[in-house]
Formats: C-alpha cells, sequence, structure tokens
C-alpha cells in the first residue's frame, strides 16, 4: 500500500502545479490582449514616421550638420538586451541572449576583446545571463514595464541619445523579441544610433517645409528614436506575454497527461493490490478446511 500511497500524493501535487499553470495561462492571456492592441496599434505610426524623415529628401552633406546622424568607427558599442523580469515564459530570454551574443560574435568580437562593449539591460533575466559572461552592465533596468506609458520610456531614449552625443558609445544596438503572435517571437538586432536615415522616394517637392528641412530633422529625429525604443520595448512585453501563455498552455496539458498517467498506474496497483488480497484470502479459507 505504500506504493498507492506515493502515488496519490504524486496525483495530488501535479493537480496543484497544474491549477498554479492554468492560472498563470489565463492572466498571461489577459495581459496579452492588452499588450498586443498597443504594439499592433503603434507600428503604423512608427511606419509612418520613417517614411516621413527618408521622404524629406535629406541629402549626405545635409547630414553632416546632425552629429546624431553621424557614422563614426564602432571603437564603444553598447547593447540594450530587453528580457523579462520573471521566467516561467519557455525559451523566450534564453534565445534573446543567444542572438545578443551571437552579434558580437559576428559583428563586435575586437570591441569585446578591448573591454569596449557593455550591456544595458532592460529586465532581470538578461542582467542574471550576462553576468555569467564576464561582461560589464553599466546598467540593469528593472522596473520600466511597471509603467509603459511613452513618457515613461522616452527618459530612458532620451539617455541613450546623451550616450551618443557625449561620446561614451560610438554605436547603440537593441536586442529584443519581435511580437507576431502568441506562439512566435522573432528575434531581432536593430541599430538605435547613430542614426540611418535611409532615403525612401523623394517627396520633397510635394510639401513646403516651415520653417525649413534642417530644423524638422532636428525635431524629428528624436523622435524617431524615442519611438524605435518605445516600439522595442512594446514588442517584448508582447512576445513575453505571448512565450509565457504559450509555455504554461503546454505546461497545463501536460500535466493533465501525467494526471492521466498516473491514475491509469494507481488504478493498475490498486486492483493488483486487491486481487492479492482476495488470493490470500481464498488461500487462507481452503487451508482450514483441509
Amino acid at each position: 500500500m505504500g506504493g498507492l500511497k506515493e502515488i496519490r500524493l504524486r496525483i495530488s501535487s501535479v493537480k496543484s502545479t497544474r491549477q498554479i499553470t492554468s492560472a498563470m495561462k489565463m492572466v498571461a492571456a489577459a495581459r496579452l490582449k492588452g499588450a498586443q492592441d498597443k504594439i499592433t496599434g503603434f507600428r503604423p505610426f512608427a511606419k509612418k514616421m520613417d517614411e516621413i524623415i527618408s521622404g524629406l529628401g535629406i541629402d549626405s552633406k545635409e547630414l553632416e550638420k546632425f552629429p546624431i546622424t553621424a557614422q563614426p568607427e564602432p571603437d564603444r558599442v553598447l547593447i540594450v538586451l530587453f528580457t523579462s523580469n520573471r521566467g516561467l515564459c519557455g525559451g523566450f530570454n534564453t534565445n534573446i541572449y543567444k542572438k545578443s551574443i551571437e552579434l558580437i560574435e559576428n559583428s563586435y568580437s575586437d570591441q569585446l576583446k578591448e573591454n569596449n562593449l557593455h550591456y544595458l539591460c532592460i529586465g532581470r533575466k538578461g542582467a542574471d545571463m550576462i553576468k555569467k559572461k564576464n561582461i560589464k552592465i553599466i546598467e540593469s533596468v528593472n522596473e520600466l514595464y511597471d509603467d509603459l506609458s511613452f513618457e515613461n520610456v522616452s527618459k530612458m531614449a532620451d539617455r541613450l541619445i546623451n550616450f551618443f552625443l557625449s561620446g561614451d558609445y560610438s554605436r547603440i544596438e537593441l536586442v529584443y523579441n519581435e511580437f507576431k503572435n502568441a506562439a512566435v517571437q522573432v528575434q531581432k538586432t536593430e541599430p538605435l544610433l547613430p542614426v540611418d536615415i535611409s532615403q525612401g522616394e523623394d517627396r520633397s517637392g510635394f510639401y513646403i517645409f516651415e520653417p525649413n528641412r534642417e530644423a524638422l530633422l532636428n525635431n524629428l529625429v528624436p523622435k524617431m528614436i524615442r519611438l524605435k525604443f518605445f516600439k522595442a520595448i512594446l514588442d517584448s512585453n508582447a512576445a513575453e506575454q505571448g512565450a509565457r501563455m504559450t509555455a504554461m498552455h503546454q505546461a497545463t496539458d501536460n500535466a493533465t497527461e501525467l494526471i492521466r498517467d498516473l491514475t491509469l498506474q494507481y488504478n493498475k496497483a490498486r486492483q493488483a493490490a486487491i486481487t492479492n488480497e482476495i488470493l490470500e484470502i481464498t488461500s487462507g479459507a481452503e487451508a482450514l478446511k483441509s
């Protein structure tokens, strides 16, 4: 009967775990809805801003006036890594961490050897993993997800702009999970600074610029950087909720399957125990008759 008791305890334990994973799945699903609405609603705005700037018809000589668009050699690099504060979200954090290491190996191995490559971690889990690689982390920002308003996130984007303009870093890269759907996250690396103003269709002839294109660029480029940073953190937040919902859904299904297997095992063991008791009683009765 000791075996039966052990199986009953395991069934009870797995049922408790299933209740937790099921509850976490529902919480993640509720949060995913809000996070998904934010990022899908924001993407057209960010895309339109890129189109506006690329359509101003700014030539290379004019770009030289703007230090924020200068393209120096990347002698000091800052990687902004977006992860979550909590676990239980499948491979969400591990995959984006590996993507950042891949970026270093492919593009910034020299800077790493010279100790000119640093991390700024948005999320606790990323900092925990980077510490094991002995790469310098200039800051770990864990509270940014608590208030994902544009005003609050823009403060961090402005700090990154100051890092670049002051010469602390000559290149700043964003590494984050882009949200596709609840089950799919795409690991992305995206340069934040210096700003690359790709020349799209020149539509400057369709507009009258007030006061002038230079003033517009001075005003719009910092906004574009804030929008890009805000989009990255919205993507990461939605991807995290989707990854957690999917992971908890799979964990709940696995728990249900394990409970079914343990129940079958319990019933078989119980049936065998009852059969043995019947055989013992029958054998005892036959012995008394003889």
